[in-house]
């Protein structure tokens, strides 16, 4: 523990970890990254698979803690509990504040659900390194196409969900754990106001990326993870966190179920399903607004 040092130098020390343990991984990474790439075979790549993501969400996850532990004097308070497995797929679903959040959900997680993954935008593919990493960890692909383009060209309505539930097809053998901010951007008080939100503590969610995700995976779907992160000393950025100015993190966690009628659904065009599925996503985010205003009052 370095607790007693200033706060600069624990940022420094903090961030020095993060530097060495991710260019040492990802060294080790690539290496299993290119025998996917260059052998094709099934088996082989199931293998390289299964490692690559032991690197990303087991030996990452485990040195982002111990660093954490080392550096900082982080209090945690996890409240709810629930029938967590690594052996089935699951939805996760949070607020969003920070950086920190992703930190705080690896952290109470940990060894609780099988590795994650994110939906993500086809042209990410094609970053540098990054987008090798995106493909190597198997992430599943979306395809947005804008309202302007599909006015252009209607037959291809639809086409990015198909895309994505293909993607996710590969996971039918190998249980993961799909994460989604629903809110779709960071929580402050200028965009409360702007969006004149109905909740005290939240944003607006937005249906859609949960719903292509809830549509995508089908009846992969097992518990919805339903996470709500409270900062009682103020929501901080991530080289507050680095610097160990976070004393306290107070998580609340819950299992739930998507209700069955509204799997393998398709939200963009049934009417009446995306009735249903806004009603059940404002009484999903009523309740973690009052657990929110819990978590703070305490």
């Amino acid at each position: 523990m370095i607790s007693f040092l200033p706060t600069f130098i624990r940022g420094f020390v903090t961030f020095v970890f993060y530097l060495v343990f991710t260019i040492g991984l990802s060294l080790f990474f690539f290496a299993v990254a290119a025998v996917k790439f260059a052998v094709p075979q099934a088996a082989v790549r199931r293998v390289t698979s299964r490692i690559l993501d032991w690197i990303a969400s087991g030996l990452w996850v485990g040195c982002a803690m111990w660093t954490h532990r080392f550096t900082g004097r982080i209090q945690w308070q996890i409240l709810g509990d629930g029938d967590f497995r690594i052996d089935r797929w699951c939805l996760i679903v949070s607020n969003h504040q920070s950086w920190v959040d992703i930190l705080v959900i690896i952290h109470v997680l940990a060894g609780k659900v099988p590795p994650y993954k994110f939906f993500i935008k086809k042209e990410l593919l094609w970053v540098p390194f990054f987008g090798q990493c995106l493909w190597a960890l198997d992430f599943p692909v979306m395809k947005r196409y804008s309202r302007a383009f599909l006015e252009k060209y209607p037959h291809l309505k639809g086409k990015d969900l198909e895309t994505a539930r293909r993607s996710c097809e590969k996971f039918k053998n190998t249980p993961v754990s799909v994460m989604n901010f629903i809110e779709g951007t960071r929580f402050t008080r200028e965009k409360h106001a702007s969006q004149q939100s109905p909740f005290t503590h939240l944003l607006r969610p937005r249906a859609g990326g949960l719903a292509m995700a809830v549509y995508a995976m089908g009846d992969l779907v097992e518990p919805l993870v339903d996470i709500t992160i409270a900062y009682p000393e103020g929501v901080p950025g991530l080289w507050e966190f680095f610097c160990g100015r976070t004393r306290r993190v107070k998580v609340h966690m819950r299992l739930l179920q998507v209700p069955p009628e509204l799997r393998g659904v398709n939200y963009f065009t049934d009417t009446d399903n995306r009735q249903r599925f806004n009603e059940w996503l404002h009484q999903l985010w009523t309740e973690k607004d009052r657990t929110m205003e819990g978590l703070l009052a305490e």
